[in-house]
């Protein structure tokens, strides 16, 4: 007897169907979608080594998607667990972003033509907007930034 029982109501079902059949989410999604319909006891009722074998997954990657229906929020099993604790802190965030923008839009140094990514993340430093940052933490901030009203581009 399976600990961690799936039983799957009718709507349940219905939306991994779908799920499934339209096949236009991550792979991982789709894979946990696969495992709870053949884990169903009002269905297949497979076991975990079935799945194992049927989709080449290994069989605790299926005990771990059935223990997750069945002890945290149902359908929430198919989702990506959040974090508890980000792997790094971001350097700039909000009002810190705005600065290096509004920095990046101004008049470059005297002595410069334009601003480098140098020169920005030692501006950065010496406003004591950060402790220390990277031209490439610069980089990416810039990149992704829709609008950025330089003459020239960065770097």
């Amino acid at each position: 007897m399976k600990k961690h029982r799936v039983e799957l109501t009718c709507e349940e079902r219905q939306t991994l169907q779908t799920l499934v059949r339209k096949g236009q989410h991550s792979a991982l999604k789709l894979m946990r979608a696969h495992i709870l319909l053949k884990a169903d006891s009002h269905g297949p009722g497979w076991t975990d080594a079935q799945i194992a074998e049927a989709f080449g997954y290994h069989e605790q990657t299926a005990y771990n998607v059935r223990k997750r229906f069945a002890t945290g929020g149902r359908l929430s099993a198919l989702e990506r667990k959040p974090q508890s604790r980000p792997s790094h802190v971001r350097k700039l965030e909000g009002q810190g972003e705005a600065r290096l923008i509004a920095l990046a839009c101004s008049d470059p140094p005297e002595g410069f033509a334009r601003w480098t990514l140098q020169l920005l993340a030692d501006e950065l430093v010496e406003l004591q907007i950060v402790e220390s940052i990277s031209i490439e933490t610069i980089r990416q901030t810039l990149k992704k930034t829709p609008y950025v009203r330089i003459g020239r581009p960065i770097g």
